[in-house]
């Protein structure tokens, strides 16, 4: 496939789709692309116009939840999580969950990642890549949240089930998998967070420790806020882990592949912070004006889409000198990869402690990869087949 022919959209799977975003960001920077029917936003720049608007919104107005799951456990646990919903109450949630986030033990949830991948490398045969991959950061989270003895596998099992319901071309036996798993969730999950909830005011909840670290921050989040309400905040206690899941897949992945290409790097944490930056996981996000926008001389209309392409920002030479290079250890480096403004990550730390302590153990078994993978056929994730 050409990159000169491809939409941004298509640029994901490519083997190379950096040339393509360079062409973006000095030709193209902000522009109306007709084959997607949407804006373009390339350059940083533009990147940071469109992520720090008020008016553009991360879901169109109309339509704040899938069709797919509207009216289904899927759907309210969507429609409650802070990535995915805009306003002052879904911002007030978000100073809660990146309170909790916060605090995670990156050093435990690490030590588990390594455990974890020495455990599923133990049992012999091709390098099991997708358990690797998926798996072991979902299990880990999922740990961190108090769910352990097979719960665990469990909750990494139906995280993978509840995120086919995201991309805009899930059909509806992903939507019918997503409720489901949405379900199973809520009853995994609830339980600890009643507990902790439960609990006196300032103390963690019995028997907590660092296996119930994430829920018991979350509450404790909440109380320093003033925040009652428990659905939001189990609706996002899942969000800890649907987010986890393909982006720090890409970034295991990416960052393995980076290696197979010859990549010099003897501090694996140094490696996993510049392919954030240079091979993002997480290529591209979406937003949708609910108002009129205007940049670099051109307005968006109310209802139209944007598509953010931070992975093509992260590469702009305006921002990044040499920004062609995979340079671990880069000094200062802007970065789009996690977002920005209001929709930030506040999950950057974890990504990055689980990805690290995952490729380590693989390089210290001496274990590699393809240079040239196929990748998977995903609208904004970058993760490829090992």
């Amino acid at each position: 496939m050409s990159t000169t022919t491809v939409t941004p959209v298509e640029a994901v799977r490519l083997a190379d789709p950096y040339p393509f975003y360079a062409r973006l960001v000095a030709e193209r920077p902000f522009a109306f692309d007709e084959a997607l029917g949407a804006w373009v936003a390339a350059d940083a720049a533009a990147v940071r116009a469109v992520l720090g608007s008020a008016v553009l919104r991360v879901r169109p107005v109309a339509q704040p939840v899938p069709a797919g799951i509207d009216g289904t456990v899927a759907g309210e646990v969507f429609g409650r999580l802070v990535r995915m919903t805009d306003g002052a109450a879904a911002a007030r949630l978000k100073g809660v969950v990146a309170g909790a986030l916060a605090r995670a033990d990156t050093a435990y949830a690490a030590a588990l990642a390594a455990r974890f991948t020495r455990e599923a490398l133990a049992a012999g045969g091709e390098v099991p890549y997708e358990e690797l991959m998926f798996g072991v950061p979902a299990r880990v989270v999922a740990v961190l949240c108090g769910l352990v003895g097979g719960a665990d596998r469990e909750a990494a099992r139906a995280i993978g089930d509840f995120v086919r319901c995201i991309p805009a071309t899930a059909t509806p036996a992903d939507h019918a998998a997503a409720a489901a798993a949405a379900v199973r969730l809520r009853a995994l999950l609830g339980p600890g967070l009643d507990a902790a909830a439960a609990a006196p005011a300032g103390s963690a909840p019995a028997g907590s420790g660092p296996a119930r670290g994430l829920l018991a921050e979350l509450v404790r989040a909440a109380d320093r806020d003033g925040w009652v309400e428990l659905a939001p905040l189990l609706a996002n206690a899942i969000g800890f882990l649907s987010q986890t899941y393909d982006a720090t897949a890409g970034l295991i992945g990416n960052t393995l592949v980076a290696l197979a290409r010859g990549a010099a790097a003897p501090d694996t944490g140094a490696l996993v912070r510049e392919v954030v930056r240079y091979d993002a996981p997480v290529q591209n996000t979406r937003r949708f004006a609910a108002g009129t926008f205007t940049h670099a001389g051109s307005t968006v209309e109310p209802g139209q889409q944007l598509l953010v392409v931070l992975a093509a920002a992260n590469r702009d030479p305006a921002v990044n000198p040499d920004p062609h290079t995979l340079l671990p250890g880069r000094v200062n480096p802007v970065i789009f990869t996690f977002g920005a403004a209001a929709h930030r990550c506040p999950g950057e730390e974890l990504a990055v402690a689980l990805a690290t302590a995952v490729v380590t153990e693989l390089r210290t078994a001496g274990l590699t990869t393809t240079a040239t993978p196929a990748y998977r056929p995903l609208a904004n994730a970058r993760i490829p087949h090992l």
